[in-house]
């Protein structure tokens, strides 16, 4: 079975907006080169989620694992993400699980509190 990961991010006009998620996708494939990792958007950004789903499964990959890059899961992901997933899971015929987004992930959520407290360390101790 080829897996492959499919980060999430919403998109927006300005294309430096997704350089950071553009070099965490490098970073994850160049220490997991067995896995097949992707970027898509939601809008305003190209390749679409259902494009980057598409080329996932086009390139051989029968599960697909999907971080949404979003701080809360609540919103976008419940109601504009998951609809768009299931159509192209169903269209695929692939396994795709979708994950907590990432804001939402216990490591995340100690790694946001690490740097909260690294910032209000005394001048001194930073």
């Amino acid at each position: 079975m080829k897996q492959g990961l499919l980060l999430l991010a919403h998109g927006a006009r300005n294309p430096a907006w997704a350089q950071p998620f553009r070099t965490l996708a490098e970073q994850v494939s160049g220490q997991r080169p067995d896995v097949v990792v992707s970027l898509g958007f939601l809008e305003l950004m190209t390749p679409t989620i259902a494009d980057a789903l598409a080329s996932l499964h086009a390139q051989g990959v029968t599960r697909i694992e999907v971080l949404p890059m979003f701080l809360g899961g609540a919103g976008h992901v419940q109601r504009d993400v998951l609809p768009v997933i299931e159509a192209a899971g169903a269209r695929l015929g692939c396994t795709i699980h979708v994950h907590a987004a990432i804001g939402e992930q216990p490591a995340m959520m100690a790694a946001m509190s690490q740097l909260c407290l690294h910032l209000l360390a005394p001048p001194e101790a930073a």
